[in-house]
Formats: C-alpha cells, structure tokens, sequence
C-alpha cells in the first residue's frame, strides 16, 4: 500500500540569500513533513537527550529537502525549530516565566526585519569597527557545523579544568575570522584572549544580532510595575515534550 504523509513549506530568515548558487537552500524555503510516531521515538531517545543532539536529530527526520545539515545558519535553524513545533503540537505554547505560566502563539512569530537588498549571494562576513579601541574586524555569522565545533571545544577545555568558564571566548574566537588585516587563527585567538574589551565584546554581539536572520523569539508581559515588558521565549522542555 502506497501512504501519504503531509508537507509544508516553511521560510527561511535569510531568504536563502546567504547560501551560495546552486546550494539546496539558495531557494530561501525548505520542505518538511508532519511529525510521525518515528519522531516521538526521537524525542524520547535516551542517548540523543544526554548527548544534547535529540533537537537535530528531530530536525533532520523531518526535512524532506536535502542539504547538508551543518550549512545550516543558526537563525534559519531556529525557524525550522518553531514550525517544526507548530506542525507537530500546535501554535500555543504554554511555558513559565518570572513565576507566572505564560502562552505564546508561535504561528505569530515573526521573521527579524533584517535589510538583506545589499546582501551578496552567498556572503556571510561582514566587517566591524570596534568602538571602543577602533580595531577593525571581520565576523562570520555562525552555522550548525560551527555551534557544533564550539560546543565540543568548550566541552574539551571543561574537561581538562572542570572549573573552566570559556564559551563566551570560545564563540568569539569561531566568530571572529580576522583582526585588522590579519586572518591568522593565532592572532585572533590572542586578540580574543587578551585584548578584546568587555564593551567592545557587547558591542559585537549586539551588531551579530543586528545583522543576522532569524526569527524573533519574543514575547510581551506585564511586569510586576504593571508594565508590558519584552523577554525571550524560554525554549524548555515543553517546547517538544508539552506533556513533561
């Protein structure tokens, strides 16, 4: 017997402008399927919840079109995530925050409004100026595969120090990819290590956000002055286990 499983389109961020020609993703949508029994025996797997791999995993059963997974940027990622969710559970989202159950609709959650018109097919370098010391630098916004390789040196580095606090260096050092000129790994791991101000560090990360295609994952609250306040969506255990 032939079955027939349903499919939806889902968008991507970055419209799929910062993929080279011809890349899988250059069309800036993906085609994925409805979550399945096979999927729940995904999410309930033992060794990819302890390993932290059960989310790509997930995602990857699911996409019906083929690329290779590691290309991926991290905010085209997140999108894939959410419709995932909303595909499989539905668009409400109940989760706690600041003491207090909260729902979100993530069938609402919008693209961020990122201005891709001068964005060069396939580039995803830019160049900044730090304010504060006036080094010029060039940062690459991260893919899977890079989250991947902090992930295993930030786990390397903890267990030669257990005490060793290193994912904020770690991620600047994949981020960075040249220091005034210099593309050299040593001189930007030292850059990093040594001489990268707090507040340029902070402003850097707030022009990675500013220039990065993602899906904005937020939600409006009313704090405790009575007054709506913006915070992310904690992405929990709920968010693929809405039964925990």
């Amino acid at each position: 017997m032939e079955f027939k499983l349903p499919t939806e389109t889902v968008e991507l961020p970055s419209k799929g402008l910062l993929y080279p020609e011809g890349h899988p993703l250059a069309s800036g949508t993906v085609e994925m399927k409805y979550m399945t029994a096979k999927e729940e025996d995904i999410l309930t797997n033992q060794n990819y919840i302890k390993n932290g791999t059960v989310i790509d995993k997930l995602l990857q059963s699911l996409l019906i079109t083929e690329f290779d997974y590691g290309d991926l940027l991290v905010g085209d990622k997140n999108a894939i995530m959410v419709a995932a969710r909303v595909l499989a559970y539905g668009k409400d989202y109940e989760f706690e925050y600041d003491g207090e159950q909260h729902t979100a609709d993530l069938s609402t959650l919008e693209h961020k409004d990122i201005d891709l018109s001068e964005a060069k097919r396939g580039e995803t370098q830019f160049t900044f100026e730090l304010p504060h010391t006036g080094n010029v630098i060039t940062f690459k916004l991260l893919t899977h595969k890079d989250e991947k390789l902090i992930d295993q040196e930030v786990r390397g580095l903890q267990k030669i120090n257990k005490d060793n606090s290193s994912e904020v260096t770690t991620r600047l050092k994949h981020m960075i990819t040249s220091i005034n000129g210099s593309s050299e790994k040593k001189d930007v791991r030292t850059f990093v290590e040594g001489y990268l101000l707090a507040k340029d560090a902070r402003a850097l990360r707030e022009e990675y956000s500013r220039v990065s295609p993602d899906i904005n994952l937020t939600f409006t609250y009313e704090n405790s002055r009575g007054e709506d306040q913006e915070a992310s969506i904690p992405i929990g255990v709920t968010f693929f286990w809405p039964d925990a």
